[in-house]
């Protein structure tokens, strides 16, 4: 795995329980707030339906999604939130991709050029790295529980475009239309997520060293931690065992 899945296999790691918790719930309010502004029926919005897929599984009271629901169909009143992607490079010329939810653009794009250029990285124009990357819904399983067999043909049935197994997870890799779909599928056939999320994916990787690998990470950690960025994606390939090292110095 590249970039996002490998950052966020480990993100939590490297962060206060607490003050993970406490982040997290802010953006996926915020998520599900801004999923809705395209239509409050999870069944007719898959963006929605991943949030608050997403939500639960981290606990969320379900009066925290109904309010996020209603305040982005305006049937509650809530602040003004606008999206916004931002474009730029971290050490080695990585890519990233980085999408906030803002109700002050200016000060997001203070705070995030700030952070870039302290980890030596620099904010790009638009077009510069979003060519780069692709949607795709991404669902992560439980290598050790569930036939390989099974889990694939599953995948395969419910359109799934790649299936890669790191000994410890498969991860399923889905078109966004299809992605609800297959949870559905492997629901149905009794099959757990250990994860689900509709991502960026990048075509094509740059390899990094250890050493520039947590030059990289500690960018993604200060990013990740501004309440106003919902999601980081990179285009950088870490090999395993680095990326083993570096979490277990994290937890």
């Amino acid at each position: 795995m590249s970039g996002h899945s490998k950052w966020a296999k480990i993100k939590r790691k490297k962060m206060g329980a607490d003050a993970a918790r406490g982040n997290l719930f802010t953006k996926l309010i915020r998520e599900i707030q801004i999923a809705a502004k395209h239509g409050g029926d999870p069944n007719m919005n898959p963006r929605l339906r991943a949030a608050i897929d997403t939500a639960k599984a981290e606990n969320m009271p379900n009066d925290n999604i109904d309010r996020a629901i209603k305040r982005g169909t305006g049937q509650l009143e809530g602040g003004t939130l606008e999206e916004v992607t931002y474009e730029g490079y971290g050490p080695n010329g990585v890519a990233i991709l980085i999408d906030a939810v803002t109700d002050n653009r200016n000060r997001t794009t203070s705070e995030i050029k700030h952070i870039l250029s302290r980890h030596n990285g620099s904010l790009g124009g638009q077009g510069s790295v979003a060519w780069q990357f692709v949607a795709r819904g991404l669902i992560s399983i439980d290598a050790k529980k569930y036939d390989e067999d099974t889990v694939i043909s599953l995948a395969l049935d419910g359109g799934a475009t790649d299936i890669k197994n790191d000994g410890e997870t498969y991860q399923i890799i889905t078109l966004p239309e299809n992605h609800t779909k297959i949870k559905e599928l492997l629901k149905t056939n009794k099959i757990e997520t250990l994860s689900s999320e509709l991502s960026k994916v990048p075509q094509n990787t740059v390899p990094i060293s250890e050493k520039d690998a947590e030059k990289i990470l500690r960018l993604f950690e200060a990013l990740d931690e501004l309440e106003d960025v919902q999601h980081v994606y990179g285009n950088f390939d870490i090999p395993d065992s680095v990326m083993e090292k570096i979490s277990s110095q994290g937890s």
